[in-house]
């Protein structure tokens, strides 16, 4: 079963969403659209008993159930719902750090783990930037080869975040990569951070 956590104050604020919908045995249901790419999201919807979905796993929550879709579990690993009171009422918030590549462990394929990595610690660093990188392919065993896109191509710190930020960080996570090569076309600056 995938461990997903929900705070007490999002079980409290979504119990209180739950009572004002008034259908006896409503609960919530957590899915991840478009699960294992970068597009993916996580989201929480009312779960009627009419919708229950068998292969659903169930989460008792005391004040209502829990439905992981059955398809999305992998993904939702480690998932963290929270709910923070503020000025303008309050803010629900999901966080699923496996939702775009599953976890996986030291046993999984070398390009399974250099993917992992990219998705779930690099990538949203450079989204800051309007950037990703992605992996071409691995060679000689142990060469990382990369393709930089958006704000990332043509940008001209590129080579200090390929060495310093991505490089040290494959290296560390994935022992076995020994380099890692760039083959992006930096020639086209059109979208670069930094011109």
């Amino acid at each position: 079963m995938a461990l997903v956590t929900v705070t007490d104050s999002a079980r409290d604020y979504l119990a209180q969403l739950i009572e004002k919908q008034d259908v006896e045995g409503m609960g919530v249901r957590i899915f991840v659209t478009q699960p294992g790419t970068k597009h993916a999201e996580t989201c929480l919807a009312y779960c009627p008993p009419n919708e229950i979905v068998p292969t659903d796993e169930q989460v008792d929550l005391e004040k209502f159930t829990l439905f992981l879709d059955h398809a999305s579990v992998p993904f939702l690993e480690d998932a963290y719902v929270d709910y923070a009171k503020d000025q303008m009422g309050g803010q629900l918030t999901i966080k699923a750090p496996n939702a775009k590549v599953p976890n996986v462990d030291e046993n999984a394929p070398l390009p399974d783990r250099i993917n992992y990595v990219l998705a779930s610690e690099i990538n949203p660093g450079l989204a800051s930037h309007g950037g990703d990188v992605a992996l071409v392919e691995v060679v000689d065993e142990s060469v990382a080869v990369l393709r930089f896109g958006g704000g990332c191509q043509g940008c001209s710190a590129v080579s200090l975040t390929l060495k310093q930020g991505v490089e040290s960080t494959l290296k560390e996570r994935v022992p076995e990569i020994t380099a890692v090569r760039d083959v992006t076309d930096h020639s086209v600056k059109d979208n670069a951070y930094y011109q």
